[in-house]
């Protein structure tokens, strides 16, 4: 199966300044490629972001000495963070439905 690059985990974790000075609305997605639960969220957040192009979507690898992951307090994969300039709007833990990560989107994306 061929993922897109915005849909596989980054490579290179990137310092909580850099995610701070992002401007726009951000996905931030903390998971990891072994995990059911995030296996499972996949289509549900590609269906949710398909109606909101303009927010930007990074996959974090999340895990032991992961100082990103640290520094939101992520303790469950996936944990999704929707960020609006830097500032966290909204925050979903094992999302279950589409429903749920739209309407988080809604309350962020404005």
């Amino acid at each position: 199966m061929h993922t897109h690059g915005d849909q596989e985990y980054a490579l290179r974790e990137p310092a909580r300044a850099e995610v701070d000075a992002m401007t726009g609305t951000l996905l931030l997605e903390f998971g990891s490629p072994d995990c059911g639960w995030c296996r499972r969220a996949q289509p549900l957040i590609a269906e949710a972001l398909a109606a909101y192009p303009a927010v930007r979507r990074l996959r974090i690898a999340d895990g032991p000495g992961r100082r990103l992951g640290r520094s939101y307090r992520v303790k469950l994969w996936p944990t999704l963070i929707l960020l609006q300039a830097g500032m966290e709007q909204a925050r979903l833990v094992r999302p279950e439905s589409k429903d749920e990560i739209i309407a988080a989107l809604a309350s962020a994306a404005g």
